[in-house]
């Protein structure tokens, strides 16, 4: 068994993605369930300055648990930096975190392990924003960014979005078809899916604002859908999580059309937000597990101790 009492944990928060004060809210929150399990704790605002960084894990943490969001923080870089220093780290490796976060490869891998996701193309950024590129209605988004920032959905080909003039998330985007209907999310722990959860935005599409801004969007757990169809979303969200290579906990952000019953991926968070707005805690309090026990087996799963606080009988399949 872990002492947890000489057990150092480093919460790694902030960055300097877009994402940062939503790193920030989840680090804080993280680091306070930490506390209260009675492990040691060291937050880390993470910067640019890899040097500050690694004095600021010396002596080196027995695990970290890493709260990033964004580019540099769940894109495989800051994983590598860790294997690197030898440090045990929560959320899966450097390559399933690349993989994740890059939309493109991602949905190759998808249609190659016959997981359903949206027909998509890649195309330059001034090309998205100059031209219809798809039946509408489709989406434009960053390839490789997360929370819904840079994302449009394009209604009318003779109303394109006006060509963003501060847009900073590359040369090259994702054009991609709009399915209508459900927003979902389904929690992923370990080897076993643990509930889907719908969103319904109360205007407009599930972006930014809709995430973080608490009355914006309205939550329903379990996802209102028949129940087949939830349990093959569950089936589908891990499979997506194993083709990536994922470990420990994840989220699989899908669209569920109603009218068919079609599921499809849009993408694996290899990294899901743990603020008091965010998904996964919300999923694994409804099946049964407190947010402490889900840090908890985050960190023991990160250990390698092959000890787990949360007993398997536990996850729910609905």
């Amino acid at each position: 068994m872990i002492d947890k009492k000489t057990t150092t944990v480093a919460v790694l928060m902030g960055g300097w993605s877009g994402e940062r004060e939503v790193s920030l809210t989840s680090g804080e929150q993280t680091a306070l369930a930490v506390e209260s399990l009675g492990y040691k704790v060291n937050r880390v605002d993470v910067t640019r300055d890899l040097s500050k960084l690694i004095a600021q894990l010396t002596p080196k943490p027995d695990v970290i648990v890493n709260i990033l969001h964004g580019q540099w923080g769940e894109d495989g870089r800051i994983q590598s930096v860790l294997d690197i220093l030898d440090i045990p780290y929560t959320f899966s490796g450097h390559t399933a975190s690349a993989l994740a976060m890059d939309k493109h490869l991602s949905k190759q891998i998808f249609v190659a392990s016959g997981i359903p996701t949206p027909v998509y193309k890649v195309v330059t950024f001034e090309e998205a924003f100059a031209t219809q590129q798809m039946s509408v209605p489709y989406v434009i988004k960053p390839i490789a960014e997360g929370s819904s920032l840079g994302v449009y959905i394009v209604h009318d080909p003779k109303t394109l979005p006006h060509r963003p003039a501060d847009w900073t998330y590359g040369d090259h985007v994702m054009v991609e078809e709009y399915i209508p209907g459900m927003e979902i999310s389904v929690a992923v722990m370990g080897d076993r899916a643990l509930g889907a959860l719908e969103l319904a935005p109360k205007e407009g599409f599930y972006d930014y604002q809709a995430k973080y801004t608490d009355g914006k969007t309205d939550h329903h757990m379990p996802a209102r859908m028949p129940e087949a169809d939830y349990i093959r979303a569950l089936e589908i969200a891990l499979k997506a999580h194993e083709a990536l290579t994922c470990k420990g906990v994840s989220r699989t952000d899908i669209r569920y059309n109603t009218a068919t019953g079609e599921l499809y991926v849009l993408e694996v968070n290899t990294q899901p937000g743990f603020t008091p707005l965010s998904i996964v805690p919300e999923i694994a309090a409804y099946v049964g597990y407190s947010f402490p026990e889900l840090v908890d087996w985050m960190i023991q799963d990160a250990l390698k101790s092959g000890v787990s606080v949360i007993p398997m009988a536990k996850a729910a399949s609905a």
